[in-house]
């Protein structure tokens, strides 16, 4: 027998003999104070199993067994460990009763529980005990759906969809009434832009889903932008903004355009001496911010408008709030199919928006696509320059999705129908039938909300 063969036979005796779990994580007198306090009789239940199952791999402080250092399980172990404690990282989330953990935690580990894909089978091959047993599931689920309806009293949500991993935007949106309405006008100025052609309403159109419909964006002087325009509506809910995330507010977001010459092309000097011009402007920026006109201040009442931008009473959120009849028997099916294979990226008030996710998770995406790699596909990387980041992109909200086309960062998809078959082979590993298509495409659909009482366009 070769000696990388017998090396791999004598991990696996270890591993069996020594399960990872018990070797990395027997509670320590910190955690184990952790879960004295926990009152949740759901998390109770949940606690142990997270930390016996799971922390092995989704934790930063992982303590390795001894055979964590011989070189095969040291790459694999290694390989685990990285990816799981970057992916999703419970260190820390216990305390409070469970505060600590996101919708997008739910979301994630719901997923793994629907998908039946964790822990990996290599992982379990190696360490027994390490599987989900059919009781850890129930009390898993039991704890996710309980959080959630403890967070959602206040939504209107029907307790039938309080455990969802998806909720309604709320109907009311509380901001500076003065501060929105001068954002307003400063969205739909072109004196922001370089040669006074462009605003920021150029590339999102209210009247056209809050983007442009175009594959990417056209900038100052007919220049043809890199990447595909994301939704203004209901921006205020992402994390962050771009499709690389180098806005971390919405305000940073509101200043990049102006000082890219590739979009419109200005500076803040060329800017506020155009807008000082104007009494009116001027007048109102005093009485709204002490030292008046400045790039601080025009960013916030930009921001503070594209807060405002909120799109309610969507058929979805019809549904979620008690309407049995909100929607059709294929836009229901349509649903149940989205929360088993997309919830767990496309989660919360803006069913997405809370999170990078690789484009290409299943499959070779930019492979099939044109074999082609340009700077903007590299996506998150180029903002952190961490290799884990490349190809990754902020997952996009879906309200409005219907009048939002193309899709992707790249503008590659030209129709919902293929949105979903390639977001169905390429990130969830799966061959939807044509009914899923049409059902999920369907579910999709009723996603348009309502923008100052009427439909979005």
């Amino acid at each position: 027998m070769k000696k990388p063969l017998i090396l791999a036979a004598l991990i696996g005796v270890a591993a069996v003999s020594f399960p990872l779990s018990n070797l990395m994580h027997q509670p320590s007198a910190e955690s184990q104070a952790v879960l004295a306090q926990i009152k949740d009789p759901h998390l109770k239940k949940a606690a142990p199993i997270l930390q016996n199952k799971c922390l092995d791999c989704h934790s930063s402080q992982t303590r390795m067994p001894f055979y964590a250092n011989f070189p095969i399980a040291r790459d694999l172990i290694g390989k685990d460990i990285e990816e799981g404690s970057e992916h999703f990282n419970m260190s820390g989330k216990f305390a409070n009763d469970g505060a600590g953990f996101t919708e997008l935690d739910l979301a994630r580990l719901e997923g793994v529980l629907n998908t039946q894909s964790m822990p990996p089978l290599r992982y379990v091959a190696l360490h027994w005990n390490a599987g989900l047993s059919q009781q850890d599931s129930e009390d898993l689920r039991s704890w996710i759906h309980n959080l959630r309806g403890q967070r959602r009293q206040t939504v209107g949500i029907h307790s039938n969809f309080a455990g969802d991993a998806v909720e309604p935007l709320p109907l009311v949106t509380v901001l500076d009434a003065n501060k929105v309405a001068l954002g307003r006008k400063l969205f739909h100025d072109k004196r922001l832009s370089g040669d006074n052609t462009l605003s920021c309403a150029s590339c999102h159109d209210l009247k056209k889903g809050g983007t442009d419909r175009s594959k990417t964006a056209t900038g100052i002087r007919g220049q043809i932008g890199p990447i595909n325009v994301p939704t203004v509506f209901n921006a205020g809910n992402n994390i962050k903004q771009f499709w690389d995330g180098r806005a971390g507010t919405l305000e940073e977001q509101a200043g990049g355009p102006v000082n890219n010459p590739m979009e419109m092309g200005a500076n803040w000097k060329l800017v506020i001496d155009r807008l000082n011009k104007d009494p009116e402007m001027v007048n109102t920026f005093h009485r709204l911010y002490p030292d008046g006109i400045t790039s601080a201040n025009i960013v916030s009442a930009i921001a503070t408008f594209e807060r405002s931008l909120v799109t309610t009473n969507s058929k979805l959120d019809q549904y979620l709030r008690g309407n049995k009849t909100a929607l059709s028997a294929s836009e229901a099916r349509g649903y149940e199919l989205f929360k088993a294979n997309c919830a767990s990226c496309h989660a919360g008030k803006n069913l997405g928006g809370l999170s990078f996710e690789k484009m290409g998770r299943k499959a070779d995406y930019f492979a099939a696509r044109d074999g082609k790699i340009t700077e903007v596909d590299y996506g998150l990387y180029n903002f952190t320059k961490k290799e884990q980041d490349k190809f990754k992109f902020k997952v996009p909200t879906l309200r409005n999705i219907a009048q939002t086309a193309p899709y992707f960062h790249d503008g590659s998809a030209e129709t919902l129908e293929e949105a979903v078959r390639v977001m169905g082979q390429y990130q969830v590993g799966k061959h939807f039938s044509e009914k899923d298509v049409n059902d999920i495409t369907a579910f999709l659909k009723t996603l348009t909300g309502e923008y100052e009482g009427k439909p979005v366009e």
